[in-house]
């Protein structure tokens, strides 16, 4: 039997018998240039994968924006990874999503994606398309004889169906936003 093979990441110093799980993770920043450079920066550094991510100003008046990572890995990993972004200077909060909803007992925190699904396809092919869209609520934004392109919001877990739905009917394009997240309930970040 050879040793295990060292590396850079933290996956790979934990203990073997623990298995990565996904993580959404919640990080209030000011909205300033290089910001999120830096934020990314913690996780390529150390070997961690970012699975999706988002971003977007939340207060004008305050300068704040609101990064929404979601990354696999255990307990270790996810524990190094929002230390690493409570020390980074423009970071006001991390709150890992994920545990704040199981500490709430609720299987996960409120997830949404956005997808535009272009596909193209004539005759029944097209028919087809269109009623699984109406199935999944999806809209159309824009079609001509030859294509569509379909609107969908949904949990990523239905956004994967419905893009694996449309792979035979024609499916020729996806763009998807990544995971925006926040707990349920009354309280804020």
């Amino acid at each position: 039997m050879s040793p295990k093979k060292q590396s850079g990441s933290a996956y790979f110093i934990t203990k073997d018998n623990e298995q990565p799980r996904t993580h959404v993770l919640s990080i209030l920043v000011n909205n300033e240039p290089g910001v999120l450079a830096r934020v990314i920066g913690l996780f390529s550094g150390r070997g961690y994968n970012i699975e999706s991510l988002t971003v977007s100003e939340t207060s004008h008046e305050k300068h704040l924006s609101r990064i929404t990572i979601v990354s696999s890995g255990t307990s270790h990993v996810i524990e190094q990874i929002k230390k690493l972004l409570d020390r980074a200077v423009p970071v006001h909060r991390v709150v890992d999503l994920t545990l704040v909803a199981e500490e709430n007992g609720q299987d996960k925190p409120l997830e949404r994606e956005l997808a535009l699904v272009k596909v193209a396809g004539k005759g029944e092919s097209r028919v087809e398309a269109m009623r699984l869209a109406d199935a999944f609520r999806a809209q159309v934004i824009d079609a001509t004889t030859e294509h569509f392109t379909f609107e969908i919001t949904g949990r990523v877990s239905k956004i994967e169906q419905f893009i694996a739905i449309m792979e035979p009917l024609g499916l020729v394009e996806v763009c998807r936003t990544g995971v925006a997240a926040m707990n349920r309930g009354k309280e804020g970040m």
